[in-house]
C-alpha cells in the first residue's frame, strides 16, 4: 500500500484516500509507532499499556469507526512543560492513544504523497531530517563559497500574536 502511495497513481490524481487510512495493516503500523513513542494518556485516561491489552479489538473498532465515518477525535489534554534554561513554560497537547493511532495512519497515507514534492533544502518536520542535517547543509554551502546567511526566528509560532524577525547578512551588510 505505501509503495503505491509513494509511486502515485496513473494521472497523479487521488480520488479517495480514506480507504487507505482504515486498513488494518495501516492502523497496525500506526499503532506500532505509538507504542515505540510511548507517551502519556489523553483526556480519556487510557494509557498505551491499557490499549495494548485489547489491541485487536481496539484496532478493529477504530477501523470500523473510520470506515463508517463515525470516528471523532477527542479533545487534546493540555499540559504545561518547562522550557529548558528558562522559568517559562510551554503548552503541550496530548491526544488520546486512539487519536494518535489515527493521526499516524493518516500520516502514513499523506506523507509519501506530499514528501516527494517538497524542496530538497527543506528540513523542518520531515522524516529522516532534522536540525543537524540543516546545519550540515549550511556548513557545506559556506565552504563552497556561498556568502549569504538568512536567519529566521519565529517566537510562539502558533500563537495568534506571534512575531517574526528576519535577518539577512551578506557582503558586510545587515538588515533586521
Amino acid at each position: 500500500m505505501l509503495r503505491a502511495l509513494e509511486n502515485g497513481v496513473r494521472g497523479s490524481k487521488w480520488y479517495s484516500l480514506i480507504d487507505k487510512v482504515w486498513r488494518s495493516e495501516n492502523l497496525s503500523a500506526a499503532w506500532l509507532g505509538v507504542t515505540l513513542n510511548r507517551g502519556a494518556s489523553g483526556v480519556d485516561g487510557q494509557t498505551v499499556a491499557q490499549f495494548n491489552e485489547q489491541t485487536t479489538e481496539e484496532l478493529g473498532r477504530l477501523s470500523e469507526e473510520v470506515r463508517q465515518g463515525r470516528y471523532r477525535p477527542q479533545p487534546v489534554r493540555r499540559v504545561w512543560i518547562d522550557k529548558p534554561g528558562s522559568v517559562e513554560k510551554r503548552p503541550l497537547g496530548i491526544p488520546a492513544v486512539r487519536d494518535r493511532i489515527v493521526q499516524g495512519a493518516i500520516r502514513n497515507v499523506m506523507e509519501p504523497i506530499f514528501e516527494r514534492g517538497f524542496a530538497e533544502h527543506s528540513y523542518g518536520f520531515r522524516p529522516g531530517r532534522g536540525c543537524k542535517d540543516a546545519l550540515r547543509r549550511v556548513q557545506e554551502l559556506l565552504r563552497s563559497g556561498h556568502h549569504w546567511v538568512v536567519d529566521l526566528d519565529l517566537k510562539s509560532y502558533l500563537d495568534p500574536y506571534s512575531y517574526c524577525t528576519l535577518s539577512v547578512e551578506g557582503q558586510g551588510k545587515s538588515w533586521g
